[in-house]
């Protein structure tokens, strides 16, 4: 189930106590989108479909994935750049995750400001792998506990087929969100989320928006790519992201194959 803490912690550490430039001209309309927009129009549900059996589809299916997950290996890109695109700092390498709990991050390649590498994006790294061990643990899942659901439509993202919802968090947590997510219709797993904190996170941020991104590989559901939208009181807007490529996923054989044939 995706996990909102690692993002708003990335948020707030990377704009605290550092000195940004001021913001471009241009820069001024907050963006709540990536630049991959989702423009398909949003088209009816059919009539079978509705907040109950959608969080049961997704809870299951999600149950389900978990099991068969062994594992999986990517490169990670993390970078903080400014609203015209000049990378401030960029930290590359390889996460291993194993189940149930157990990541580790190597780094390969790093450049841009030392500081902002220091005390921001090496923290947050740790932070991820303190969440996977249990030393931090919120509960920050979207399920009837935390969310209610607004179904507004069917919509195409890219080549998946999606449930959009509208999410509304039932208490003020700055790890719960408030946005839309993306549902695929077969397999029950989110596509795509855009939203910002259910609760301020700091004097010092006006404003965090985000956009989180999806891809299915081997039958699962893996991010794909992070963008954090900040605007920083008195010191403009920067951009968080994190790239998730070249994965390599390692899943129990006795699950599998049912991973796979979920969503058929």
């Amino acid at each position: 189930m995706p996990d909102m803490k690692v993002r708003f912690f990335l948020a707030a550490v990377v704009t605290g106590g550092m000195m940004f430039t001021p913001p471009t001209a241009g820069a001024q309309s907050f963006r709540s989108e990536s630049s991959a927009d989702v423009t398909a129009p949003v088209e009816p549900l059919p009539s079978d479909i509705d907040e109950s059996r959608l969080f049961h589809e997704l809870l299951s299916h999600n149950e389900l994935r978990n099991a068969a997950l062994a594992g999986y290996t990517e490169q990670r890109t993390y970078a903080v750049t400014d609203m015209t695109g000049r990378v401030r700092a960029q930290e590359s390498g390889q996460m291993e995750y194993r189940a149930p709990d157990r990541k580790t991050f190597a780094t390969t390649s790093e450049s841009g400001s030392g500081l902002v590498r220091r005390l921001a994006l090496n923290p947050l790294i740790a932070s991820e792998i303190d969440a996977a061990s249990g030393k931090q643990h919120h509960d920050s899942a979207i399920t009837p506990a935390n969310y209610t659901l607004e179904l507004l439509g069917e919509q195409q993202v890219g080549p998946y087929r999606c449930i959009v919802v509208r999410a509304t968090p039932k208490r003020q947590d700055k790890y719960l969100f408030e946005g839309k997510v993306w549902i695929d219709t077969q397999d029950y797993a989110v596509v795509r989320i855009t939203g910002q904190p259910a609760k301020k996170l700091s004097f010092w941020l006006e404003r965090v928006n985000f956009v989180r991104e999806y891809q299915k590989i081997d039958g699962f559901w893996l991010p794909q790519k992070d963008e954090t939208f900040v605007q920083v009181r008195m010191y403009g807007e920067k951009v968080l992201t994190i790239d998730h490529q070249n994965y390599t996923i390692a899943a129990a054989t006795d699950t599998q194959e049912s991973v796979k044939n979920a969503g058929n």
